[in-house]
């Protein structure tokens, strides 16, 4: 089973979510990332859906999907072919004597910081999932408060997009 990256344009309209949603859970798959938002048509909005599952069940999912009303257009996106980022931001306990530490790190990372208290720091950081799981990893020592992270959204390299498939 491998990581599947689905973009999906569907009708920006109440409910569809929930349906598409509902798909997924109907068949039994957890979705491991989704990323919802409108589009450069404000009738339209474009779901970015990661899911761990072989080929042969994408294949199937992706049929269905095309069956639901409002569904545009859907394409599964080729990790060679296209750009993939996440963005997840971290509250993390810093004393006043570590922050130098932390901002070295920030400044490896390309991370900022975005809050400071006397406590803690709050670091927004962008990238690919892999080095958000590294960041993580390494500012565990200092005691990761809470954090968030949006899901995988992605984008075709070049000319090419999901409206001109």
């Amino acid at each position: 089973m491998k990581k599947h990256l689905i973009t999906v344009l569907v009708s920006n309209k109440s409910g569809v979510l929930t349906r598409i949603s509902g798909l997924f859970a109907r068949r039994g798959f957890n979705i491991d990332s989704l990323v919802v938002c409108s589009t450069e048509d404000e009738h339209v909005s474009r779901m970015t859906i990661v899911v761990t599952a072989d080929d042969t069940v994408i294949a199937q999912v992706i049929k269905q999907l095309g069956k639901l009303i409002d569904v545009i257009r859907i394409t599964e996106l080729d990790p060679e072919k296209s750009v993939s980022r996440e963005l997840m931001m971290i509250k993390i306990h810093v004393a006043a004597t570590q922050r130098s530490e932390i901002e070295t790190t920030c400044t490896i990372y390309k991370a900022e910081i975005i809050d400071l208290s006397p406590e803690s720091v709050i670091i927004e950081l962008t990238g690919k999932s892999s080095k958000l799981d590294a960041f993580i990893e390494l500012v565990k020592p200092y005691g990761i408060i809470e954090m968030t992270r949006t899901g995988l959204n992605a984008l075709h390299r070049g000319k090419q997009s999901i409206s001109s498939q």
